[in-house]
């Protein structure tokens, strides 16, 4: 197969890829060069951060196939692969423990101001009686899509011993006793802004999610409350957050792994905040899983040409 990376992959599952298939790589392209690089393949792979649009996939006229390696869809247009009948494959269940690893991370240091005590630390200064921060365990925590990603926080969280709601976009009875097996009360999603000591947010980025943290949710949560954003940046809206942080009325802290605008370059206007923990959207970065994430994309690459690769998709992998 011609197989054209676009993301960076695990090394050595590269290199294997390389070995079975004609592969051509080109991190992060800008669209020339993207259009110019895809023109004669008929696999594509990528991650998070590189759009593949219909004027993209409109440059390969042998394109057959999409490999998302990670779980979110947003930078694929799907109407134009669909009209194609170019399939699409993503890789969502390897990415599910590091990012509830990740948000727990980001958790921890906001709520205890891991960011600010080291830089200030650097400096020289020893700000100890300044830096207290709240227990985790006894609060409750808001998991805003309790799905693959959002219902395993969850399941963490009731585990150290926090009160766990959660919400998710098709709520019924086997979903709730499934998340009650976990520890998580099912809920809808005013109750999960309203009544949590920290929201999680773990949803994908559509026209329905969009901006669905916006001014009048940060106005309902609760006094003090910390936000966690490890869906897409496109969740949040920023400008409501920095004003919303910048006040103080509801929502003290938050911490951001995905950014409505990322990139080399970029800079996050929450950047000022001492309130805020920003990261560049690491969350599935766990050097294990993207192991094991590339060894799925070749899985995936030499089942597709094989014509079998709707024996060989797991639960949640096919999506056209």
């Amino acid at each position: 197969m011609k197989v054209l990376v676009v993301s960076p992959l695990d090394p050595s599952a590269l290199d294997r890829l390389r070995a079975l298939h004609d592969v051509r790589q080109a991190v992060n392209p800008n669209l020339a060069d993207f259009r110019s690089a895809i023109a004669d393949r008929q696999v594509v792979a990528v991650r998070s951060g590189v759009m593949i649009s219909g004027e993209v996939m409109s440059a390969a006229p042998d394109l057959r196939l999409i490999v998302r390696a990670g779980s979110g869809l947003d930078n694929i247009d799907l109407d134009h692969a669909r009209s194609r009948c170019i399939r699409v494959v993503r890789i969502p269940g390897m990415s599910a423990q590091p990012v509830a690893e990740m948000t727990f991370a980001l958790l921890l240091a906001l709520a205890r101001n891991v960011v600010t005590a080291d830089r200030q630390l650097r400096q020289g200064h020893w700000p100890k009686a300044d830096l207290g921060g709240p227990l985790l365990r006894g609060k409750t925590l808001g998991v805003v899509g309790a799905g693959n990603i959002g219902g395993l926080v969850g399941e963490m969280a009731a585990a150290w011993g926090l009160r766990v709601l959660g919400c998710v976009g098709h709520p019924n009875d086997r979903v709730r006793r499934s998340l009650a097996a976990r520890g998580i009360t099912l809920t809808d999603v005013d109750t999960v802004v309203a009544d949590s000591d920290v929201v999680t947010l773990h949803v994908p980025l559509d026209e329905s999610t969009r901006h669905l943290v916006d001014s009048e949710v940060l106005d309902r949560m609760r006094p003090g409350s910390l936000l966690v954003n490890m869906a897409r940046g496109g969740v949040v809206d920023e400008k409501a957050l920095l004003e919303a942080l910048t006040h103080g009325r509801t929502v003290a802290g938050a911490a951001l792994d995905v950014h409505e605008t990322e990139g080399e370059g970029t800079v996050s206007p929450l950047a000022d905040l001492d309130n805020v923990v920003l990261t560049p959207h690491i969350g599935a970065m766990a050097l294990d899983s993207q192991r094991l994430i590339g060894e799925r994309v070749i899985e995936l690459v030499d089942a597709f040409e094989a014509g079998r690769v709707e024996e060989e998709v797991q639960d949640g992998e096919l999506v056209l």
